[in-house]
């Protein structure tokens, strides 16, 4: 581990439903929703999702992703390796919460795929791909653990690691961390001996 380690960001999954971050098929991904979190984060950095109160999950880890690439929306839904990801509401959960769900169109207007983000009809929710698309960044990591609906708690010395906490307040997001906090929070992910999908969505 270096001296300065790389950034660390840790927020609320208020809804885990498998969507944002979208864990399936050996990939985690973030493409939709935190665009401040996805515009800052570079390849090395690791995003942390911990519960709220309204999954009854508070301080328990959703999910913990160390990121390896940053595509453009575009890159992401033209990239073979992820078509599997693009929303299919009709084959099953996995399929219906598919996160690539974002394109242009031949004189650059963005594009929403029917999806968790569109309205129920297919037609254009502006809201949420003005919020989304505010950031063109997908976050991708194949170094992940989801725990879902096993979200196990913090850990005690990341709760209070020299009066830092892994755990956001309110619906703030935490990067602020001190080098020595961003440290132990790279130890402990390291240290995790196992990786994946481990569980289902606490929302489903």
């Amino acid at each position: 581990m270096s001296i300065t380690a790389p950034r660390v960001f840790s927020y609320k999954v208020v809804r885990d439903l498998g969507f944002a971050p979208n864990p399936f098929y050996g990939v985690c991904t973030l493409a939709c929703c935190k665009p401040d979190i996805r515009d800052a984060a570079e390849p090395g950095s690791l995003v942390i999702g911990t519960g709220g109160q309204t999954n009854g999950l508070l301080g328990r880890l959703i999910f913990a992703m160390e990121v390896a690439e940053k595509l453009t929306f575009t890159q992401y839904w033209e990239d073979e390796r992820f078509a599997i990801k693009k929303a299919d509401m009709d084959a099953g959960l996995r399929a219906g919460y598919g996160d690539n769900i974002y394109h242009k169109d031949a004189i650059g207007n963005w594009m929403q795929a029917l999806s968790h983000h569109s309205f129920e009809d297919g037609s254009l929710n502006v809201a949420n791909l003005q919020r989304d698309t505010s950031t063109d960044a997908v976050l991708i990591g194949s170094n992940f653990v989801y725990w879902g609906s096993l979200a196990p708690e913090v850990p005690t010395h990341l709760q209070n690691f020299e009066g830092d906490d892994l755990r956001p307040r309110g619906r703030a997001d935490r990067s602020r961390f001190s080098d020595a906090m961003r440290e132990a929070v790279f130890d402990w992910f390291s240290a995790i001996p196992t990786r994946g999908y481990l569980a289902r969505p606490s929302g489903w």
